[in-house]
């Protein structure tokens, strides 16, 4: 994809000096911060832009992966995304998936599950998570239609609480993940600001898409403003024109990011973008 410099990008976006100087500034500049305490190392992926390959050739694909720098992966669930992806792995034992991710040299302590594995499913998705040595259980989306009102989106949140204390009480934490779809405006609010008053926070955890950048709104900015709300991240890049690039080299202002991260109570970051940008953006991120 085409991408545009950084530094040019600021500067004639006109914001002055001081972004341009920021732009300059080396990775293990951008994270001093992080390195000394602000968030646990080591950089993780999410398992769905890879899918197909993970599909193909599971243990390759992690092996692959590990060897450009990751660490950890956080899994889709096999049984719930058996239709969009993960029918090859969702033939496999948890145990077969816990040593293959073992064997890889990475580690998995969070997974992304679809809403009714939450509430029509708990039990047995406790079960594997707690089989696969999982320590958060991600509800990717509510799946609600386009047509969805508020009061759906609220009534769904209930409902995650509801899933999410019984997490707890089986040690673990449950968290959200969101979409574009929820910083979008309805009935004269922002979803995502309604489902952070409705989401109690003492038992869901939020991880924040840092995609969301195209429509106007920075991670930072959350972090800031619900603080020791979040858990982890998705990270991606993109230019001006919304096309994704590698890390750190679009215009995300990762040092501002990772500062904020701190407040917010982000643990974990993952790395969730085309396969093609994975492994210079592990390059960036372990500079």
């Amino acid at each position: 994809m085409k991408s545009i410099d950084r530094r040019k990008f600021l500067v004639q976006g006109g914001m002055g000096l001081g972004a341009a100087i920021l732009a300059t500034q080396l990775p293990n500049e951008l994270f001093a911060a992080f390195d000394s305490g602000l968030i646990k190392r080591p950089f993780g992926f999410q398992s769905y832009p890879i899918r197909d390959r993970l599909s193909k050739d599971f243990a390759g694909t992690l092996k692959l992966m590990a060897g450009m720098g990751y660490q950890e992966v956080e899994m889709c669930s096999p049984s719930g995304y058996s239709t969009i992806g993960f029918a090859a792995i969702a033939k496999l034992k948890t145990a077969e998936v816990k040593t293959i991710i073992t064997d890889a040299g990475l580690s998995c302590k969070s997974c992304h599950f679809v809403f009714g594995e939450l509430t029509n499913k708990l039990d047995d998705t406790i079960a594997f998570s707690q089989e696969l040595g999982l320590t958060n259980i991600i509800c990717s989306t509510f799946w609600l239609p386009k047509t969805a009102t508020l009061d759906d989106y609220k009534k769904a949140a209930d409902k995650l609480n509801v899933a999410a204390e019984k997490i707890k009480k089986a040690g673990m934490q449950a968290g959200f993940h969101n979409h574009d779809f929820e910083f979008k405006m309805l009935e004269g609010e922002l979803i995502y600001d309604v489902l952070m008053n409705r989401l109690d926070p003492s038992l869901v955890k939020m991880q924040f898409q840092t995609e969301v950048i195209n429509y106007g709104y920075k991670a930072a900015t959350y972090f800031e403003k619900y603080p020791g709300r979040f858990i982890s991240a998705h990270l991606s890049d993109w230019t001006a024109e919304k096309k994704q690039v590698p890390i750190g080299k679009g215009v995300i202002d990762w040092k501002e990011f990772f500062k904020a991260a701190k407040t917010g109570g982000v643990e974990t970051c993952y790395v969730e973008m085309d396969y093609e940008t994975y492994e210079e953006s592990a390059k960036f991120l372990k500079a």
